[in-house]
């Protein structure tokens, strides 16, 4: 048997996260659900107690500070501990966007499970969205907004559990040079990096040392330096400017770091690339009379 308080709303089901239900149980000695699947997202979090989630063909053995993902019309199964049967609260979940955030927390059919010590956080926003259970806009809006508090409270301390470090590490590198592609025109350095990703400065570098085999710091100059290239090389602009578009504040500054990487400053690399371009355009122009007298002394 289960002592359960649940709730299942109406949703037309469009948007990018909506609630489907939610609910709080305390359960008795094996009590059990499954193997059956839902149509929704489902996260499971324990308040207490201890008991077993198989999915994929693994099992796991949970108790309070713990929590599991089940994936929309998967088959899963979980039963309660016999001496000590756990309660555990419930949300379940749609939206266009839903699928995104999960995989952003790093959550998913291959790692479901996670931690997470902010227990009384969630409890009462579980218990929010059921005190305001009406079918009004007002009570919808609140019920959806809360999930996203949920979820956040998720994504800001829940530690995946059995997930491969290698595989978390990449996806930290992975976020970094996605940050530093969409904002190295502007003045970062590795410590916003690094606060981006939310890890601290010395375990980023040796994250990208490990996949990249540079530094940080040496990635972001590098891939400054090459726009900055870029840009001398189809633009007029001023190595001011340039220096600005690429996140240098100093022209010197950024003089300096152009010339230890390329050997040459600016100013050179671009009179050498306007000359490099101009012997190319001349060795076009001789292929073409070439072929041209050649076609003239077959006729």
């Amino acid at each position: 048997m289960e002592k359960a308080f649940k709730l299942d709303f109406e949703n037309d089901k469009v948007g990018s996260l909506y609630v489907n239900c939610c609910g709080c149980s305390q359960t008795e000695s094996l009590h059990s659900f499954g193997p059956a699947s839902k149509p929704h997202y489902l996260i499971h979090y324990v308040l207490s107690g201890k008991g077993i989630f198989r999915f994929h063909d693994k099992e796991y053995r949970l108790e309070a500070g713990y929590g599991f993902l089940i994936q929309p019309n998967e088959l899963a199964f979980y039963q309660a501990d016999e001496k000590e049967p756990w309660s555990y609260l419930w949300v379940g979940f749609g939206g266009s966007r839903a699928g995104e955030y999960l995989n952003s927390m790093g959550l998913s059919g291959r790692h479901p499970i996670f931690s997470c010590e902010r227990d009384q956080e969630l409890y009462s926003i579980v218990r929010d969205m059921m005190e305001h259970n009406t079918f009004g806009v007002a009570d919808d809006l609140r019920r959806n907004g809360q999930l996203g508090v949920f979820l956040s409270i998720l994504a800001q301390s829940a530690g995946v559990v059995a997930k491969d470090e290698e595989d978390k590490g990449n996806q930290y590198v992975k976020k970094a040079v996605s940050f530093i592609q969409s904002n190295y025109c502007n003045p970062i350095k590795v410590t916003d990096v690094a606060d981006y990703v939310c890890i601290n400065r010395s375990y980023l570098y040796t994250l990208f040392q490990n996949y990249l085999g540079m530094s940080p710091q040496q990635f972001l100059t590098t891939f400054r330096i090459t726009k900055a290239r870029e840009l001398l090389d189809s633009t007029s602009y001023p190595i001011e400017s340039i220096a600005l578009s690429c996140g240098y504040r100093d022209a010197l500054v950024f003089t300096k770091a152009f010339h230890a990487m390329k050997g040459m400053s600016p100013s050179q690399y671009r009179k050498q690339s306007h000359r490099e371009s101009s012997r190319e355009q001349l060795q076009e122009v001789e292929h073409l009379i070439a072929q041209l007298l050649q076609s003239q002394e077959k006729i």
